[in-house]
């Protein structure tokens, strides 16, 4: 059941998704944080602390999405969380430190470790694309955008509102001053998408947090990237590859 709020939400900021079919020869995925930090119950101080049906819901898209680009071998990057004890990401506690299972891909990603077509980047930061920056200045997204000829992105993870809006702003921002040639489209896929639950009465009984309901911050998550410029899908498909 839609709560009253989330129902006035959507009339003042109505969300027009749509159904997109992309270039299947130049589309990469890019899948956010499935990690099991952010996705297993029970597996951290991020993690649902008790089952939650739109990350399984997300979880199972994202694994669709992913077996469909591993057959069609078409290029794969997962950003996960990966973060220093002494580093903290303030204004979170201490989740998906590195060398625990916390900062791994979920049990039902686990095998895109060993697929040829799928770069994994570990990050200590919200966003993926400044997150890929190395200490010479070379960004691993944008190579990787450029080295397979990219002109399409489509976007699943976790969370809608934080490190899944944080990557989409910054790689539209780079797209826009020239960056990401011959990046062109970024689409988010609404259904492969979500983020984490804190009701306001629990959030007033706990120290520090904030309130964080799951189904409106993911609506304001995805109005936002559209704002940005992103295209927001309900439902993609994609064509034939073009013949040489």
């Amino acid at each position: 059941m839609v709560s009253p709020t989330v129902e006035l939400l959507k009339s003042e900021i109505p969300l027009e998704q749509e159904s997109v079919v992309l270039p299947q020869d130049v589309t990469g995925l890019v899948l956010v944080d499935i990690s099991n930090g952010f996705c297993t119950v029970g597996a951290g101080n991020l993690a649902p602390r008790e089952p939650n049906s739109q990350i399984s819901e997300m979880i199972k898209e994202s694994e669709k999405l992913a077996r469909l680009f591993c057959e069609k071998k078409r290029p794969i990057i997962g950003f996960l969380d990966s973060h220093h004890p002494d580093k903290p990401e303030e204004p979170y506690p201490p989740h998906c430190i590195a060398g625990t299972d916390e900062a791994n891909l979920v049990p039902a990603l686990r095998w895109l470790e060993n697929e040829p077509n799928v770069t994994i980047r570990r990050k200590e930061c919200f966003d993926g694309y400044l997150g890929s920056t190395e200490d010479d200045g070379s960004n691993v997204f944008v190579d990787w955008v450029k080295k397979n000829q990219i002109k399409a992105i489509l976007v699943v993870g976790i969370c809608t509102d934080i490190c899944v809006l944080d990557f989409v702003c910054s790689t539209l921002s780079a797209r826009n001053l020239g960056f990401l040639t011959p990046l062109k489209d970024v689409v988010v896929y609404s259904r492969g998408c979500t983020t984490f639950d804190v009701p306001l009465q629990v959030a007033k009984n706990t120290k520090g947090a904030l309130a964080h309901p799951q189904e409106f911050m993911h609506h304001v998550g995805l109005y936002m990237a559209k704002q940005r410029g992103a295209k927001i899908a309900s439902e993609v498909s994609f064509d034939a590859p073009k013949k040489l």
